[in-house]
């Protein structure tokens, strides 16, 4: 019989709402009280049940990943546990799954979920959503496709998934690619999988790694202020492929004669960015200037991978390697 850790975190899951309709935390999580949820799984699966944190998403710290990265690798090492079923918060679902993602070995299934609407809501999916993440780390075929978001009968990667509307069920979506996979019946079926995974192994994480977002007339001032000695990296939504306003370069400049790496990305819903246009702030002298082009992933995921890689002493060559190819 298979065993399955479940980590429960808080977030929307969790919670219920009150006579005027607000959500707030319970004091203890809902799916934690039911006592028959092992049943429906038809005890083909041991369920080993732990309320690790009981937080609004908006609460969750890369420390706090971290300590959820730590306690996955124990219960490996420890409890021989054949899967992971970790329930979130949607706001910052798919930064902790890229965490995951990005620090532990593919050795087991890892699946994150979450709902968003509350417990006692009408139409509220949490324990459907639950019931789907255990199926998929229990399936044999989920193991070896990194750490995976499953909502709303679709299967996720961490790397490229991302929340796409406030409040819909179906919120969660992967621009270009699609989900890797489908539930059906308790049963998932997988017809795409990463092409490439490659595990940072870390001890801590570092603090002063922040994320701008350009927009059209940006200037200087916001980079100005975020150069800091405290300030360890940056990560910019640039415009497009990936450009810039003339107007912010001198700052840039500065922070990167102080030795401060900055990873940009576009903040477009679907596409890359690119060193494609060679005018002042365009991507071509922005990759001369020593910017690092970032392939593939949006802004908060781009910073979870620089965090993750200043955090394990990358740097030079290597730190631009890693976080410049996103199929790793």
């Amino acid at each position: 019989m298979k065993k399955i850790l479940v980590l429960h975190t808080g977030g929307t899951i969790s919670m219920s709402a009150t006579a005027s309709g607000a959500l707030q935390p319970n004091a203890e999580n809902p799916l934690m009280a039911q006592d028959d949820l092992q049943g429906l799984f038809d005890h083909k699966l041991q369920l080993i049940t732990e309320e690790i944190f009981n937080l609004p998403s908006p609460h969750m710290t890369p420390q706090r990943m971290l300590a959820l990265r730590d306690r996955i690798l124990r219960g490996e090492r420890e409890e021989d546990i054949d899967g992971v079923v970790i329930t979130h918060g949607t706001d910052t679902l798919e930064e902790t799954a890229y965490f995951l993602d990005l620090t532990l070995p593919s050795t087991i299934s890892v699946v994150v979920t979450g709902a968003m609407r509350g417990a006692n809501e009408i139409g509220s999916d949490g324990l459907y959503n639950f019931q789907s993440a255990v199926w998929t780390a229990y399936s044999d075929e989920a193991r070896g496709k990194g750490v995976l978001v499953v909502m709303n009968d679709e299967v996720h990667t961490a790397r490229f998934v991302t929340k796409t509307h406030t409040t819909n069920v179906a919120t969660f979506r992967t621009p270009t690619f699609g989900p890797i996979g489908l539930i059906s019946k308790h049963h998932v079926n997988f017809f795409q999988e990463l092409i490439q995974q490659t595990v940072c192994d870390i001890d801590h994480v570092i603090n002063g790694v922040y994320l701008l977002k350009a927009f059209a007339g940006m200037d200087g001032d916001l980079f100005s202020a975020v150069d800091l000695p405290t300030t360890h990296g940056i990560v910019i939504e640039a415009l497009g492929a990936g450009n810039l306003p003339p107007e912010t370069l001198p700052a840039i400049r500065q922070l990167l004669a102080h030795h401060i790496p900055i990873v940009l990305v576009s903040r477009c819903f679907n596409g890359i960015a690119e060193d494609v246009y060679d005018y002042a702030g365009g991507g071509v002298e922005l990759k001369k200037m020593g910017i690092i082009f970032c392939r593939g992933l949006n802004g908060q995921k781009a910073r979870i991978k620089l965090l993750v890689a200043l955090s394990n002493g990358k740097q030079g060559d290597e730190l631009r390697h890693y976080v410049n190819n996103a199929v790793s």
